[in-house]
């Protein structure tokens, strides 16, 4: 049988409002008052109705989590980071697959319907006009993994994408490639567009180097696959910056299967650092994206936009690394 608020009142000597109020986020009660009420409630096993709770606080403590990338392995961690870490800060994730959405509008209903208190869109395939679609529904709302700017138009935390794709030239070159490649996600995302322009704008000005340029139909193993098979009908380059580790995984597969070794014939980067890419036979060398700190200023914006939801957009940037494993040649002595 559940235990009423009336059974743990009863027990122990009080109102039901003083009860209530014990377990009413920022209500008033003696200290003497909550004592009663919590040994009570241990004794009775009561918990609180947190939807019950709602209803008197106007808040339900559920923040939606809106993705589009499941097919990507790096999302398994991104949302095993941000369900612990808003349920340890008394919030409930609620999470929503928005695979293949390209109308905000039906994700803005669907959220409101729940009531959220708010939203994290964690993506960087997402259009900006989601995350925008939310704050003008008056639904406080952060970016995560969106693209940086300096004057964002919502809250954004993540990574300098084009720099990303700089580090990437500068490694690639500094090794001796000259035959370069970038292979991207799609090219739709804004992390695939800011990526390549980095990428690209490095290598720019060594006019000895030779850039080709794909892009993958998805962020995923089978897409990054398919696309190096499809490149291996050419003679490859030497090097490839793939805009994502899955996407590298996928290329490697290819690659080898065609005979090539890595880093022997070809060399491949990859962006992220997930843990797959450390796993005995992969060993990636990659660009690693501080994910965890991520997710955690992520949720310490959406607490903060919470209890000041007019504050100014921030966009908060993270720097990369180079985390060196065996698919690059190394750098020469």
């Amino acid at each position: 049988m559940v235990v009423t608020l009336r059974e743990v009142a009863e027990r122990a000597g009080v109102s039901r409002s003083a009860v209530s109020r014990t377990f009413t986020d920022g209500a008033s009660v003696s200290p003497r008052m909550r004592r009663k009420v919590e040994k009570a409630a241990r004794e009775l096993g009561y918990s609180p109705n947190a939807l019950a709770s709602s209803l008197t606080t106007g808040r339900t403590k559920l923040i939606g989590l809106v993705s589009n990338n499941f097919h990507n392995p790096i999302f398994l961690e991104v949302f095993d980071l941000f369900t612990r870490g808003l349920q340890d800060r008394g919030l409930r994730p609620l999470l929503v697959n928005l695979s293949d959405e390209t109308n905000p509008d039906a994700s803005v209903r669907m959220l409101r319907q729940y009531s959220v208190d708010g939203v994290v869109v964690a993506s960087s395939t997402l259009p900006p006009g989601f995350a925008i679609a939310f704050r003008d529904a008056g639904v406080p709302v952060v970016n995560a993994f969106g693209r940086y700017a300096s004057e964002p138009d919502v809250h954004t935390v993540g990574i300098d994408n084009a720099g990303c794709g700089r580090i990437a030239a500068r490694t690639l070159i500094a090794r001796g490639y000259r035959r370069l490649a970038f292979l991207g996600g799609p090219d739709s995302a804004t992390s695939t567009q800011d990526r390549h322009a980095g990428f690209a704008a490095a290598i720019a000005s060594h006019p000895d180097v030779e850039l080709s340029v794909s892009f993958a139909e998805a962020y995923s193993f089978d897409a990054g696959r398919r696309e190096m098979q499809r490149l291996l009908a050419s003679p490859p380059a030497e090097a490839y910056f793939c805009g994502d580790d899955v996407l590298s995984i996928g290329a490697l597969s290819a690659l080898r299967d065609h005979g090539l070794s890595v880093p022997g014939d070809v060399g491949v980067l990859g962006l992220n650092d997930m843990e797959m890419s450390r796993w005995e036979g992969i060993d990636l060398t990659t660009i690693r994206q501080p994910i965890r700190q991520i997710v955690a200023s992520t949720i310490e914006l959406m607490v903060a936009t919470l209890e000041e939801p007019d504050r100014y957009p921030e966009a908060r940037v993270f720097p990369c690394r180079i985390v060196e494993r065996r698919t690059l040649r190394p750098l020469p002595r």
